[in-house]
């Protein structure tokens, strides 16, 4: 399966015609996370060309072009702008560091593009606000890419939790971490500037997968405890390395999360990564190993109690034939089990902008949200919040 990730089997002709307009991206940075984000899941859209990219160094963005075969390149200062005043470009895939997401975003509203922004979507929830209220003034569609909320294996979990058969929740725990070295000191999600710190990048998963589960925001922070990045009085740092928190929810609901971007390796026993959320509930649990990238190997462990028995199983979604998910027939016949997070995603991008009802979204309220209880977790553990962008919109 992992081949046909790569490369897809499934390789439509790109054609367009009256009914189906043929969507032309543009990728603002020459990112890493560009391929398996927005390139490798274009390949088996019949509506999707990745018709241009734009990097500050011009050789970077030549070279990123020659190798995934996008045929339009702007570099330079204005190597941006440029890509965004193109007229051939129907839509923006924003994958900058934190802090420009709002910039540019809000630029490639202006120049009438509808805009996929990775998530954080901006540093303040004040921004997000922003955002969201140019694009429904320009009547464009703007997502921010919360990936893995668009692949049937979180949506099965939910379902699950919603049908009742593990009753009340009574609690939530998601974690994610990396080891120590896999990520450089001098790495962007650790400069401020750029709005750095782990509770924003990883972090705003853990976040938005607690209050999607739950279906319910936060009523309040309970603790939250950030680890600098070095050695040092978390008081002399405004960059959390780590974050753990706890948050209070609607109906007596305890929800925690703990996310690392250098965790101390643990060898007895090994631990490397941590990619899971768990749900106890009254009736039983369910946890989902790798939440993030499940198209890379998951399981759904649920376990009920009843009568003094506990049974266990385990399932696989991979696509939405398998997720018992009945009541949403178009949902049926969605998806391969070499679909990416992302190529779901770039469905419900493509059928936003097309006119047609997406299987699932991420709101406005959402997003929104998601920022706020992300402000409120740094100013609980005595950091504050990600710094505004300078960026003011003048005009229209």
């Amino acid at each position: 399966m992992l081949s046909k990730i790569f490369v897809p089997p499934d390789q439509p002709v790109k054609v367009e015609d009256t009914s189906n307009k043929l969507i032309k991206f543009g990728i603002l940075g020459a990112a890493n996370i560009a391929p398996p984000a927005l390139i490798i899941p274009a390949k088996s859209h019949s509506e999707v060309i990745v018709y241009a990219v734009a990097a500050r160094d011009q050789q970077k963005a030549q070279k990123f072009a020659k190798k995934h075969g996008i045929s339009k390149v702007y570099g330079g200062n204005d190597g941006y702008q440029q890509l965004l005043d193109d007229p051939e470009i129907d839509a923006i895939y924003n994958p900058l560091p934190n802090g420009l997401h709002f910039e540019w975003t809000m630029k490639a509203l202006l120049a009438g593009k509808h805009v996929l922004c990775e998530k954080p979507f901006a540093d303040t929830a004040e921004e997000v606000k922003q955002m969201f209220d140019l694009a429904e003034r320009k009547g464009l569609v703007l997502l921010e890419a919360f990936h893995y909320r668009f692949h049937p294996a979180i949506q099965r979990v939910k379902a699950i939790l919603n049908s009742g058969e593990l009753g009340k929740i009574n609690s939530i725990d998601a974690k994610l971490a990396a080891p120590a070295g896999a990520i450089k000191d001098t790495d962007i999600r650790f400069n401020l500037a750029l709005g750095g710190g782990a509770m924003m990048d990883i972090g705003c998963y853990t976040l938005n997968c607690i209050r999607y589960l739950t279906s319910s925001d936060p009523t309040s922070v309970v603790s939250a405890t950030a680890f600098p990045l070095k050695a040092a009085n978390i008081n002399e740092t405004k960059i959390d390395r780590a974050m753990n928190a706890t948050l209070a929810l609607p109906n007596d609901v305890l929800a925690t999360l703990e996310v690392d971007l250098a965790m101390p390796w643990e060898f007895f026993p090994p631990k490397l990564f941590k990619f899971w959320v768990e749900v106890k509930c009254e009736g039983g649990d369910v946890e989902l190993l790798n939440f993030v990238l499940p198209t890379f190997c998951h399981s759904i462990k649920v376990s009920t109690k009843a009568g003094g028995t506990t049974t266990k199983r385990i399932e696989k979604v991979y696509k939405f034939a398998d997720a018992h998910m009945d009541d949403n027939s178009k949902a049926l016949d969605l998806g391969e089990d070499w679909w990416l997070t992302y190529r779901y995603q770039l469905e419900a991008f493509v059928d936003k902008i097309q006119g047609r009802t997406p299987q699932t979204w991420v709101t406005r309220d959402d997003s929104v949200s998601n920022l706020e209880w992300i402000e409120r977790i740094y100013d609980k553990a005595g950091i504050a919040p990600r710094p505004k962008s300078d960026y003011v919109l003048l005009a229209e």
